[in-house]
């Protein structure tokens, strides 16, 4: 089984910048992708971004473009989700989660299927 643990959220002004990280423990070798999910008070979750375990393509969603960068490090078998000039409107709780099938597509956030506990990502204005 795989398991998610992410950490790095907190609160910080409206420009400032927040690293996330998903430390990855369990049958890391049955992963295929990994995205980063975010749930806004009152909407759906959405993956703003995902990357191929293996390296590869990655994914995000047009509103982080320039400004959040998801990478990984197989060594420490971390994700990492760097944002940067964040705004009130990326207030929200970040998952981390995975997708143990090799799929065309990345983004799809049904494919998830082991997920870690969330970190709340609070933006100030």
């Amino acid at each position: 089984q795989v398991q998610l643990v992410e950490s790095g959220g907190g609160l910080v002004q409206a420009g400032g910048s927040l690293r996330l990280s998903c430390a990855v423990s369990g049958r890391t070798v049955s992963i295929s992708s990994m995205g980063w999910i975010r749930q806004a008070p009152g909407n759906e979750r959405e993956v703003v971004e995902a990357i191929r375990w293996s390296g590869g393509n990655t994914y995000y969603r047009d509103y982080v473009k320039g400004r959040f960068t998801i990478s990984r490090d197989n060594a420490k078998n971390t994700v990492y989700l760097q944002m940067n000039n964040l705004t009130p409107e990326d207030t929200a709780v970040y998952y981390c989660a995975a997708d143990r099938e090799f799929r065309l597509y990345i983004s799809i956030i049904r494919n998830y299927d082991i997920w870690g506990q969330g970190t709340q990502v609070t933006v100030s204005s």
